[in-house]
């Protein structure tokens, strides 16, 4: 019997397509994170609030060794990736689409793992205006032309301002993707310097996203190995 790649790589794929045509490279790191690079790195403290809305799956680590975690998002690569370049800067556009994982109560949109792709663009200038017309392109080309987005404030401690960025469904808008300009903390955190750089970064749930394509009703579907659906595509 011949095989056939799963719902959600597939997902992946068409993700990464898409935001090539418009600059976009494929960039990538570990699941198992340290705490400075999930949390630190991107402006969220030990003692900050913000930790409690990612509680998450801590590692067992040996005495004087930095604590690991799985990672909560992919926004840790976006640490990593400027550092790799930070003695040579260059503006660069990158998603990081990959697992996460969270200590989450499973019901129709949410799950403990799950997928997420993360979006960061680095230049000498940047702005929200860039950014709406960036995931309103992504959105019109993954989800058709008739999507309707819609974009209202909101806080994420790594950028400054923050917008939510929600998409109309089953006659109600759905949070898919957060977004917002990186926050001056986060460059410096890279080693980048903030007066010299700005970006913006958005990221979201590829598995809310595939619901949104097929009209799935129940996040749950995609990880039950249940062939009636993933013969379906």
């Amino acid at each position: 019997m011949l095989g056939h790649l799963h719902i959600i790589t597939q997902a992946i794929r068409d993700i990464s397509l898409i935001f090539e045509k418009i600059g976009f490279t494929v960039a990538a790191g570990p699941e198992l994170e340290t705490e400075f690079y999930n949390f630190d790195a991107l402006d969220i403290p030990a003692d900050h609030p913000a930790r409690d809305m990612q509680d998450t799956f801590w590692i067992k680590t040996e005495k004087g060794e930095e604590r690991k975690v799985l990672r909560t998002h992919t926004s840790s690569v976006q640490i990593r990736y400027m550092e790799s370049i930070k003695n040579n800067p260059q503006p660069f556009k990158i998603i990081i689409p990959g697992k996460a994982y969270r200590n989450e109560a499973t019901d129709a949109t949410h799950e403990a793992q799950f997928h997420q792709v993360e979006g960061l663009y680095v230049n000498q200038t940047t702005s929200m205006a860039e950014l709406k017309g960036t995931l309103e392109f992504f959105f019109k080309e993954f989800l058709g032309p008739e999507a309707k987005v819609r974009f209202r404030p909101s806080y994420f401690a790594f950028v400054e301002p923050g917008v939510e960025v929600d998409v109309w469904w089953k006659d109600k808008w759905l949070e898919v993707f957060g977004a917002g300009i990186v926050h001056p903390n986060v460059l410096k955190s890279a080693g980048l310097d903030p007066q010299a750089w700005q970006g913006f970064a958005f990221g979201g749930g590829i598995d809310r996203l595939v619901l949104l394509r097929y009209g799935i009703d129940d996040i749950r579907h995609l990880y039950s190995g249940d062939l009636r659906l993933i013969n379906q595509f």
